[in-house]
């Protein structure tokens, strides 16, 4: 008996990832990813009860983190890249989101503000923010990374744009076609 609960709890602790690799596993991905995605992919940093999308471009991948520390690295990544930064963008109905309903949610709306005060934030409906993301993974890559979030609207969508190359330089470029 004693050789069998031994045997189990080896199988067990085989088995179930632990929560520094479950970590590891999506810090892993990101950085893998990363190289690979350009302008028009997005990566979308989502509390818990964000959807399973079933668009074939959409990857989604559960973190078990907190969604500001997974916001943290995935910045990091795309700064630290030298073809893509980040546009940034954010539900609209945040800043209506009380405590009384959301508990945390006032004190998020400062933390979050303070992670992103070098960016411009676009504020978009939800519904919008996620009719446009369903639209571009019909072309192009969207990774997913769920959090252990548990505030509504508190999502973070990030569209990633050439780190090389801005809209003006790419305006003159359309003049000068002509």
């Amino acid at each position: 008996m004693r050789k069998l609960v031994l045997v189990l709890f080896a199988a067990v602790f085989l088995i179930v990832p632990s929560e520094a690799s479950a970590q590891q596993d999506w810090k892993t991905h990101v950085a893998q990813t990363m190289p690979l995605m350009g302008h028009r992919n997005w990566v979308l940093i989502v509390d818990s009860a964000y959807p399973l999308q079933s668009s074939p471009g959409v990857e989604t991948i559960e973190t078990n983190a907190n969604q500001l520390d997974v916001l943290r690295y995935v910045l990091g990544s795309i700064n630290s890249s030298i073809h893509v930064r980040p546009l940034v963008y954010m539900d609209k109905e945040l800043p209506f989101v009380g405590d009384d309903d959301a508990p945390g949610a006032s004190a998020y709306r400062e933390q979050v503000q303070k992670m992103l005060a070098d960016y411009t934030i676009e504020s978009m409906p939800h519904e919008r923010v996620i009719s446009q993301i369903d639209e571009t993974s019909k072309e192009f890559h969207v990774l997913v990374l769920k959090t252990t979030m548990t505030i509504p609207y508190s999502s973070v969508f990030i569209r990633l744009d050439c780190k090389y190359w801005s809209a003006d330089a790419e305006k003159r470029m359309r003049q000068r076609m002509h």
